[in-house]
């Protein structure tokens, strides 16, 4: 593990994790974590909006030194090797929460620049038991997890899918009602015109299921 910010000593209730390691395949050239997102790299927005859900620590899984550099204050950094698939970042996630002995993980992803913390907080509000967010019935991160299905979890994401056969085994009641204006994610360059644009949908009560 390589760190900007050292750990803090003990195991922390909540480790929030932003998955930013990505390979921006069909944004082009350029890193999409990088781009500018009304005026600051789209990484740092995302990893703004995981800080404001009240974890108790924080880290981002990178490939690339750029975008470790990118993060805000509090951030320590997980290195893995570029060009992995999506599960290796979810590995390493779920590697670091078991390492320091977290007792649930907070996934985010480093593209979704436009949800709200209270979908996150919302995430946490269930006591002892996971939860994902769910937009007109796509299940996606981010993605709550206790200690006790970190195994599990991770032996069930794979390939590229990432943890896309583990979303399908929360409950009905375990999903949190994501509004479609927030679930918007960048894979193209086209995408970021959406910057200006508002989110449309975000009065949606976030804890209501879908």
């Amino acid at each position: 593990m390589s760190e900007r910010a050292a750990l803090p000593s003990g195991p922390p209730e909540t480790l929030g994790v932003l998955l930013a390691a990505g390979a921006s395949r069909r944004f082009g050239a350029a890193d999409k974590l990088l781009a500018n997102w009304q005026g600051m790299a789209l990484v740092r927005v995302s990893a703004q909006i995981l800080a404001c859900a009240g974890c108790d620590r924080l880290a981002a899984v990178v490939s690339r030194p750029e975008v470790g550099a990118a993060l805000p204050d509090g951030f320590s950094t997980v290195s893995i090797a570029p060009g992995q698939e999506m599960a290796a970042s979810f590995h390493a996630a779920l590697d670091l929460a078991a390492q320091i002995g977290a007792k649930r993980l907070l996934i985010a992803l480093g593209d979704m620049p436009r949800i709200s913390p209270l979908r996150l907080r919302a995430l946490l509000s269930l006591p002892g038991r996971g939860a994902v967010l769910c937009a007109d019935g796509r299940r996606m991160p981010p993605v709550l997890l206790q200690a006790k299905d970190f195994a599990q979890a991770r032996a069930l994401a794979t390939g590229d899918h990432g943890a896309r056969a583990l979303l399908a085994r929360f409950t009905p009641s375990e999903l949190i009602a994501l509004p479609e204006g927030e679930a918007l994610d960048i894979d193209l360059a086209t995408d970021l015109a959406l910057a200006d644009q508002p989110a449309l949908g975000t009065g949606t009560d976030p804890a209501s299921p879908r």
